[in-house]
């Protein structure tokens, strides 16, 4: 029978790799057709899930090699001419059943001599381990290959809600969760995404995981075991599999993957039917978006006589000077608040508000949204609060708000957008307003405006990073909550339109429906703009994919995913909450010094901050000062007495010998040195011979006084053009001479490890796609 058969008989092997013995399907054009035949016989047979015979099948019609296989239904159908046709004096016998995932694991598979009796005593010991679970019995091929890592790797297509389908390469066989779990996470796993794959990623992305590395580069003194190309052509091929997805497979698993001198071998597959096509939201209305953040009038719900949220958001829209004559409450029984005029309900607007700030109650929320939707009295909305499904009736309600939001979509403008709900809402410093509901003395003065747009799915988060940011002031700060209508690819690539915004800092928890892959192709295109993306990506635990029959699914979940595909596009991606808040600092004030190499120049007051550069230098390398370099740095440390305490070489310490004006000279040295790229300056602020604190009672010292170290790294700072990061590791007793430092447009790290991360990061973004690591 053929390999669209229910139960196909087997593989022609006729056409064979010389080296493997498996058959080859040459170079011809991925067969879909074919792939679709066997798909439609497994769904009349009532099947989610295929057969491997059929799973073979579908992988010989794409072009990647399988072993020869026969099936039979019982031991009786084995015979010496059936044997006959494999190489070899072993073969492999495995169970056939769609209800069995992983043979292994159940004592489904086992390799025997090449004889009826070995033959026939595997597939009775599997039917009498198994019961009635058997559907047939698969006789295979015996590909040799070496099965450690490296030797064999795992191939997988599937569909993700976030980023539709994507292919993921790493260390195949019994092993593939364990070693994922040991491997750094950017070493375990190559996730690729047809729809964001500039040339050469699928080769880039392999060999950055150890499984590729080990399979496709020699290792001691040994030649590769396999081309790149080859591992390359196999992956392309699995990709071919992506218009089929989701509408007829969820997922095809390969794994393992024989690694063998004459191409990939599948010697097992796992596959999943579709369920059919799970389309995006239709698209926003881009005008709407411009009203949102730049409103020409503003309407607000919610608004208590006395304190609330909604009357903290009226009083922070008046202090951003909003003009209060565009501003309008929604409030019956009272003329004015604040000096602001309110009306008694909906009928009594003036006009169609550019922006509705709703900050009603859950219960009240939905029918309000619904019908402000169903008689177009916005452009845009905020919906504040949150929990208004849960609230009795509201379901039905719910149901309502998005019914007519869809069918606004319809009308010629597109009708309104919605930010929310469950959100602090947007604070945009172009629009002139602020829905932020948290006093003005909760926070810092955010005095210095910085290209920042920050983008977050949580308020809190929002909040506690504008607290950390101190004196920066964000371009835009955007709380999107729960997504119910505008997701954060609506607002990032609206926003990406504003030239002024040159990082954008993004927090999610997930992502909506094919929201992902629209974010990471707008980040692309920020990116290849010479501007930066850090993104955050929470929610990463194993919850969730526990349940799923595939290896993939369970060592790349979502956050694996999206934290890959965002790498590939070429967003910095932050692993923790306080490495999110140094790299959107430090990127703000880095904007506009891009890295020209990696070569790094490093300077400390502190041996031991010293050691720690170099420890932590990871991608970044340590430069060999030139004879000139070490010539002026001796010069400038002879007369100062540290040349006869330390040896001049990078990262140089210079002790707390060391005073203000010997570390500017040292520094400006080092930095205007042709052998350094990029600089870190650590200054441990404790040391009596520079002066670090503010004016107080017990000491001399005034961290403001002319020639003091602040002053002069803030001269060294506008003298250079070359990206540096200074480091002051101590207690807030200190915070003031950081301040200061910031102040100047110094980017300031906690620690030296932290420092060189941040440098390291910026080196990635900024340096040209080939120098990147």
């Amino acid at each position: 029978m053929s390999g669209t058969d229910p139960r196909p008989r087997g593989g022609d092997a006729r056409d064979a790799h010389a080296a493997a013995g498996t058959q080859d399907t040459g170079r011809a054009a991925p067969d879909l057709a074919a792939v679709r035949g066997v798909i439609e016989t497994a769904r009349a047979a009532g099947r989610v899930r295929l057969t491997e015979p059929e799973g073979m099948a579908i992988l010989r019609a794409i072009g990647i090699a399988v072993p020869r296989w026969r099936t039979v239904r019982g031991a009786d159908e084995v015979d010496e001419a059936l044997l006959a046709g494999f190489p070899g004096d072993l073969v492999v016998v495995k169970v056939v059943s769609a209800a069995i995932a992983h043979k292994t694991e159940v004592g489904g598979v086992a390799v025997v001599a090449r004889t009826h009796a070995a033959v026939a005593a595997a597939i009775d010991a599997m039917r009498g381990r198994l019961g009635g679970a058997p559907e047939g019995f698969l006789v295979v091929e015996h590909v040799a290959h070496p099965a450690d890592a490296g030797g064999e790797l795992l191939l997988s297509l599937r569909w993700t809600d976030d980023f539709g389908p994507v292919v993921s390469v790493g260390a195949g066989g019994t092993a593939t969760e364990a070693l994922a779990a040991d491997l750094r996470p950017e070493r375990a796993l190559a996730v690729i995404s047809p729809a964001v794959m500039p040339p050469g990623a699928v080769r880039t992305a392999v060999a950055g995981t150890t499984a590729g590395r080990l399979a496709t580069t020699p290792q001691r003194s040994q030649p590769p075991r396999i081309a790149p190309a080859r591992v390359e052509e196999a992956v392309e091929r699995l990709l071919a599999l992506a218009r089929l997805v989701p509408d007829d497979l969820l997922e095809v698993e390969v794994n393992p993957a024989a690694v063998t001198a004459g191409g990939l071998v599948a010697l097992d597959v796992l596959a999943t039917l579709g369920d059919g096509p799970r389309l995006p939201r239709p698209p926003r209305p881009a005008a709407a978006l411009r009203r949102l953040y730049e409103p020409a009038t503003i309407a607000i719900v919610g608004v208590s006589s006395g304190t609330n949220p909604g009357r903290v958001i009226l009083g922070n829209i008046l202090r951003e000077g909003f003009p209060p004559d565009r501003v309008v409450v929604i409030k019956p029984g009272v003329d004015r608040i604040d000096g602001v005029r309110c009306v008694p309900g909906l009928e009594a607007l003036p006009a169609k508000a550019d922006l509705l700030v709703v900050a009603l109650s859950a219960d009240r929320t939905p029918g309000f949204v619904a019908e402000v939707v169903e008689r177009d009295l916005a452009a845009s909305m905020i919906v504040i609060p949150a929990g208004f499904d849960e609230k009795s009736g509201g379901d039905a309600l719910g149901t309502r708000m998005r019914d007519a939001l869809a069918a606004s979509r319809t009308r010629p403008d597109g009708g309104p957008v919605v930010n929310g709900g469950n959100c602090l809402g947007i604070r945009s410093r172009p629009g002139r307003y602020d829905t932020l509901f948290i006093p003005r003395w909760k926070l810092p003065p955010g005095d210095r405006p910085a290209p920042i747009a920050l983008l977050t799915g949580s308020g809190a988060f929002a909040i506690t990073r504008l607290s950390r940011l101190g004196h920066l002031d964000p371009r835009y700060v955007v709380t999107i909550g729960n997504q119910l209508d505008l997701t954060v690819a609506d607002h990032l690539e609206h926003l990406a339109g504003d030239d002024a915004v040159r990082v954008f800092g993004v927090y999610l928890e997930g992502f909506a429906r094919l929201d992902g892959i629209r974010f990471a192709q707008v980040a692309a295109r920020i990116v290849r703009d010479g501007r930066q993306v850090i993104l955050y990506r929470a929610g990463r635990t194993a919850a969730g994919v526990s349940a799923s029959a595939s290896h993939t699914a369970s060592i790349a979940g979502d956050a694996v995913v999206a934290r890959e595909i965002a790498r590939a596009a070429g967003v910095t991606v932050a692993d923790t909450p306080g490495e999110f808040d140094d790299l959107l600092r430090a990127f703000a004030l880095l904007d506009g010094r891009p890295a020209r190499g990696r070569r790094l120049g490093a300077v400390s007051n502190a041996g031991s901050e010293c050691v720690t550069i170099a420890d932590h230098a990871g991608s970044l390398e340590v430069a060999a000062f030139s004879p000139e370099t070490e010539a002026r740095l001796a010069a400038i440390l002879g007369p100062a007495g540290v040349a006869s305490v330390v040896d001049v070489h990078d990262p140089l310490d210079l002790t707390p010998i060391a005073d203000a004006a010997v570390t500017e000279e040292v520094v400006r040295a080092v930095l205007d040195a042709d052998e350094v790229d990029v600089g870190i300056v650590g200054h441990v602020p404790l040391t009596d011979t520079v002066e670090t604190l503010p004016p107080g009672p017990g000491h001399p010292e005034d961290l403001d006084r002319p020639g003091a170290i602040a002053e002069r790294l803030a001269r060294v700072w506008r003298g250079s053009t070359k990206p540096w990061v200074a480091v002051v590791d101590a207690g807030p007793l200190y915070a003031p001479f950081v301040a200061r430092l910031e102040a100047a447009g110094i980017p300031v790290l906690g620690t030296a490890d932290a420092a060189t991360r941040v440098l390291a990061a910026w080196c990635d973004a900024t340096l040209p796609a080939e120098w990147r690591r």
